[in-house]
């Protein structure tokens, strides 16, 4: 009897087998095949011309018949219209250094009076932007402390940012009744350190980073409390561009990529070379780009990422970026800060920038050349007298002579 069920056993186990290799030979004939050309592709990238091989601003790449994906987090370049093209027919793409260098001399004096200049020019020339892009799409970041809350804040508040309350957000490091009595919860307070150090300029900018993805809105822009922002220049510079796109642009404050420690390079290196745009001139991220930052930026990952390479908080970002990301910094001229000779911009020049700073009280003299509307000893930072060439209208300016 024992003997039986063994052998029973044993013819079951060889069926069993048998079964088994049976459906292993029949299963290719159930599968589908795979069918490459069904699946969407994404519209090929404007290609920025390598100055050294090519002087033509922008070389487009042939197109294929696609449907255009909404997802924000994809990175898709649509196709630049040709009155696109020739409105930025005077800048100069660098993919060397990935930058946007403005032709022309940039000390030439305007040919006729500033106010002349802007009674003809006053509303920008209207472009064939690559999507239709509003003011209310951009969520622009102040970053400042609590001792410039009088002073700095003071004076953005009257020129500025009186154009755009509700796109600013105000972010420092002290509860401030008054000040929240004037912007409401456009106040963030990050409770982060007064200290000017890298870890308190770094805790700001990850508060920063984490409110603009719960905004929704589509281009973050990050300004200091000493920059005076064209918001017009500011709103024809990132319509040239999707949000969906890999954008960041601003402009460097050295003439050479910083490097810095990495030990999560898959490369096997244990440095990285980037370039960064420095803060305190502003700089623009797309949404695209920013949602692709989450893993080394969001929900305090920021802070953990600029402890790690022990850089601040700008080049914390180009590092993640340039460095991890591997998406080129736009070099832009229509950025400036508080480093740079101002002095070199005059009249008109003034007027076709996107940021402009000034000089601290060991550099007074470190402003923007504007000689109309209000003197020097008036407006020691020039901004009062920019804003009333931008918008003569606002109840504080003089009015202007009548030629």
């Amino acid at each position: 009897m024992s003997f039986s069920c063994i052998r029973l056993s044993k013819i079951c186990f060889l069926l069993s087998v048998i079964v088994c290799a049976l459906l292993l030979l029949l299963l290719p004939k159930f599968q589908t095949s795979w069918r490459f050309g069904n699946y969407l592709q994404p519209r090929p990238l404007v290609v920025f011309n390598d100055s050294s091989k090519s002087d033509t601003p922008l070389q487009q790449v042939e197109s294929s018949s696609v449907d255009r994906l909404d997802d924000e987090a994809n990175n898709i370049m649509p196709l630049v219209k040709e009155e696109l093209l020739q409105e930025w027919s005077n800048y100069i793409i660098d993919t060397g250094r990935a930058s946007l260098k403005a032709s022309g001399n940039r000390n030439e004096k305007p040919s006729k009076p500033v106010h002349d200049v802007m009674r003809d020019d006053r509303e920008p020339v209207e472009i064939s932007a690559i999507e239709k892009l509003e003011l209310k799409d951009i969520f622009i970041a102040v970053k400042t402390t609590r001792k410039y809350h009088k002073t700095r804040l003071n004076l953005l508040f009257q020129t500025w940012i009186s154009q755009a309350k509700g796109e600013t957000f105000i972010f420092t490091d002290w509860e401030d009744q008054e000040l929240r009595l004037r912007a409401g919860d456009h106040v963030i307070n990050t409770n982060c350190s007064a200290v000017h150090t890298r870890q308190a300029l770094c805790c700001k900018m990850s508060v920063e980073y984490d409110k603009f993805l719960e905004s929704g809105r589509k281009w973050f822009c990050h300004v200091d409390d000493d920059n005076y922002v064209n918001l017009k220049n500011l709103l024809r510079l990132l319509s040239a561009f999707s949000h969906s796109q890999d954008v960041y642009v601003g402009r460097p404050s050295l003439d050479h990529p910083i490097e810095a420690a990495d030990d999560v390079r898959n490369d096997g290196s244990t440095t990285t070379k980037f370039w960064f745009a420095t803060g305190g001139a502003g700089f623009c991220i797309s949404r695209g780009l920013a949602l692709k930052m989450s893993p080394w930026a969001s929900l305090g990952s920021f802070i953990s990422t600029a402890e790690r390479i022990r850089l601040p908080d700008d080049c914390t970002i180009g590092y993640i970026i340039e460095g991890l990301l591997e998406v080129k910094l736009l070099h832009s001229p229509l950025f400036h800060s508080h480093l740079e000779n101002l002095q070199q911009l005059r009249g008109e020049t003034v007027l076709r920038q996107v940021t402009l700073s000034y000089g601290g009280p060991e550099n007074k003299h470190n402003v923007v050349s504007l000689a109309e509307v209000f003197s020097v000893q008036q407006d020691p930072t020039r901004f009062k007298s920019l804003h009333c060439l931008l918008y003569p209208n606002t109840a504080w300016c003089p009015t202007p002579m009548v030629k």
